[in-house]
């Protein structure tokens, strides 16, 4: 298990004078984007707004990516400059250069006050090779940066879970940092694994069920959570391995997404937390679209898909989540883009709000939260999808490492 980070064991932007100093920044501006080349959702862009506008009196260099190397929308950051600089009322410099005489000498002439982004830093092909942030800070790009710059900070939670080299090389040769979105990050997932009082309870749903025991096991182990709720696809894994007949289709789905071997990881949680693990005792079936609702006992007769969790796991769900200390939620509990699948997932997102202290982890429940309108009464909402996964799941996350060796090392 991760040793649980405080904001004392890494530098953030109060650590530093920073007025008139060069701050390279590493950023996560990855969006959807269509055919053209136009941005479709800013929100990424909107959450670094706050740390880019406490650096008004900086020379700020941001360094990002966009999607990767194959894809369609793997291009350049020119777009990303564009909508930074209507949201800051500020020029954000587009420099289609990483660490070339074009990029070196424009940031050597930067005024207190400017701010440049430099290149899809996925075009250098160093930037993705998995490596020790050792190994990193002797490639060319750090070399030729780093003499020009005063201080790197990371407010790129959501890849932090890349042993990647920009947001790690830098972390050996100079002053280096969390930025506000990254350290607001750290302490609510933090907040959401200790808890902040109890019950403290974790409600896991979703496709990825080897994530999401992987982060069951870890939050029980530690024993600051009291519970912990299943749905989703995760949700059907502990049905069968409660020795549940959920329907041969049920099963078959299972198999076909690669996790049959997770039924018996499921049965060891089972064993080891008897009581602290929660799953649908009701379900929603899929028939010819129409929602059909059943105990799980009557699954082997119907043999139909498990869409969503049924009326009455969504009772005693809610009333759980609503009396909680803190709630982390993660993954929709069922088919929640299909209207009439969409109950369970708006319904425990409803109840969350409730709760004295709510987090919804990045991905695809964050982006429900914000379809509901809900993201207001929420606590925190992860920008991370993996990197959350990972960082609740206890496990180190090397961005972050990065920086807390940094700061271990002054």
């Amino acid at each position: 298990m991760r040793d649980t980070l405080t904001v004392k064991e890494f530098l953030t932007i109060d650590d530093f004078d920073l007025d008139g100093k060069t701050v390279l920044m590493r950023v996560d501006l990855n969006s959807p984007m269509d055919p053209e080349g136009n941005i479709l959702d800013d929100l990424r862009l909107k959450s670094h707004i706050p740390t880019i506008t406490e650096l008004s009196s900086s020379k700020l260099v941001i360094v990002a990516h966009q999607s990767r190397p194959g894809k369609d929308d793997f291009t350049t950051m020119k777009p990303h400059s564009l909508k930074l600089s209507d949201f800051l009322d500020r020029r954000v410099t587009y420099i289609d250069d990483i660490f070339g005489t074009y990029a070196r000498t424009t940031i050597s002439n930067m005024k207190k006050g400017d701010i440049v982004l430099l290149e899809n830093v996925r075009f250098y092909s160093e930037e993705t090779l998995e490596r020790s942030a050792s190994a990193h800070s002797k490639s060319h790009m750090v070399t030729k940066l780093a003499p020009l710059l005063d201080v790197y900070l990371n407010d790129a939670f959501a890849v932090s879970h890349r042993s990647h080299l920009s947001l790690m090389g830098f972390t050996e040769v100079l002053p280096s940092g969390a930025g506000r979105l990254m350290e607001k990050e750290i302490l609510a997932l933090d907040k959401g694994i200790k808890g902040s009082g109890h019950p403290n309870i974790f409600v896991l749903g979703g496709a990825k069920v080897d994530d999401s025991l992987k982060v069951a096991e870890s939050v029980l182990k530690a024993g600051n959570v009291d519970r912990v709720l299943l749905t989703g696809i995760v949700g059907m894994v502990m049905l069968a391995a409660d020795d549940v007949d959920i329907g041969k289709v049920n099963m078959e789905f299972i198999e076909t997404q690669g996790y049959i071997d997770q039924i018996e990881k499921a049965k060891e949680l089972l064993k080891n937390f008897n009581g602290q693990i929660a799953y649908p005792t009701d379900v929603a079936l899929n028939d010819n679209e129409k929602r059909i609702e059943v105990d799980v006992d009557e699954l082997k007769e119907q043999n139909l898909p498990i869409h969503d969790i049924g009326l009455e796991t969504i009772v005693s769900f809610s009333r759980e989540i609503e009396k909680a200390n803190t709630v982390v939620l993660n993954g929709p509990a069922g088919v929640s883009e299909v209207e009439e699948f969409a109950l369970g997932t708006q319904e425990i997102i409803k109840a969350a709000t409730k709760a004295k202290y709510s987090i919804a982890g990045g991905g695809h429940i964050a982006a429900e939260v914000r379809n509901y309108g809900y993201q207001d009464l929420f606590s925190h909402l992860s920008t991370g999808g993996g990197a959350c996964i990972d960082y609740l799941a206890g496990e180190k996350l090397p961005g972050i490492e990065a920086i807390k060796k940094s700061a271990s090392s002054k």
